[in-house]
């Protein structure tokens, strides 16, 4: 079985983030990380992995990463945690790529992956923290013609069929779809694994496989900001907060806050 994993490269959520004047974000502070929901990606790739080794068969993990030199560090972590392979789209091209655009090389590039030994599974996170369209997912599918199930808050495997349970409100639903698919799946889905010096170490040794629009026959007009189907009209940075009311609590804080929601009709 191979699984190939989409990480990507983001900021780090907790620091200061900035709009460059075109309307992309500034990825040049040297604080990214891999995105936190791909590292739940990760870990439901390797569980579904050793659950289909454990029962007499073969396989291995693909961490697939695109972006610019800093993106490495996705796919470094993907090793980490476990992956057998890490591949990078590197290509000047791609920057300023909107969703469809980055669709479009991560699909390129899984069919390239696949030309000799198929790819049986696909796995994302429900989103990327930087953007948070949650419309990746869809639109792989869609460039794969692959089944999609997404918002998977379980994963398992049942032969050749893929089985999730994703809770939507107050309803759960069981789907299925027959390989080749691809899933997405939420922070419920399980607790990723933390690396340890022994998998550290082995990564710092696996080569990391770098690939171009060239190799994987995508035209640069269709991506980055050339291609770009979205536009970032205007940004303005998140106006300082006004009319704050602390409170020092002296036994009665409970009291006045529910007083103040009461007030307000917020409850």
């Amino acid at each position: 079985m191979r699984i190939v994993v989409c990480v990507k490269h983001v900021p780090d959520i907790q620091s200061e983030r900035s709009l460059r004047s075109d309307g992309r974000v500034v990825r040049d502070g040297g604080d990214g990380t891999l995105n936190e929901l791909d590292e739940n990606a990760v870990e439901a790739a390797l569980a579904l992995l050793e659950t289909h080794v454990d029962g007499g068969g073969t396989g291995e993990v693909i961490a697939l990463t695109v972006g610019p030199d800093d993106a490495e560090d996705a796919v470094r972590r993907g090793l980490q945690m476990g992956a057998d392979v890490a591949v990078h789209v590197l290509d000047d091209a791609i920057a300023g790529s909107d969703v469809f655009g980055t669709a479009t090389v991560l699909a390129a590039a899984i069919k390239h992956l696949g030309a000799t030994d198929p790819v049986d599974l696909v796995v994302t996170g429900m989103a990327a923290l930087d953007g948070l369209t949650s419309m990746l997912p869809a639109t792989l599918a869609y460039l794969l013609d692959l089944p999609m199930l997404t918002l998977a808050a379980e994963v398992t495997l049942d032969g050749p069929v893929l089985r999730v349970r994703r809770e939507i409100d107050s309803v759960t639903e069981i789907l299925t779809a027959p390989l080749p698919a691809l899933v997405s799946v939420t922070d419920q889905a399980n607790e990723p694994r933390y690396p340890n010096f022994k998998g550290i170490m082995a990564a710092r040794k696996k080569p990391v496989t770098v690939l171009t629009l060239a190799d994987l026959g995508v035209d640069p007009a269709t991506v980055g900001t050339a291609g770009a189907r979205t536009e970032v009209l205007e940004a303005a940075a998140r106006p300082a907060r006004e009319n704050r009311i602390l409170v020092t609590d002296d036994g009665t804080a409970g009291a006045q806050l529910a007083a103040y929601l009461v007030e307000h009709k917020l409850v």
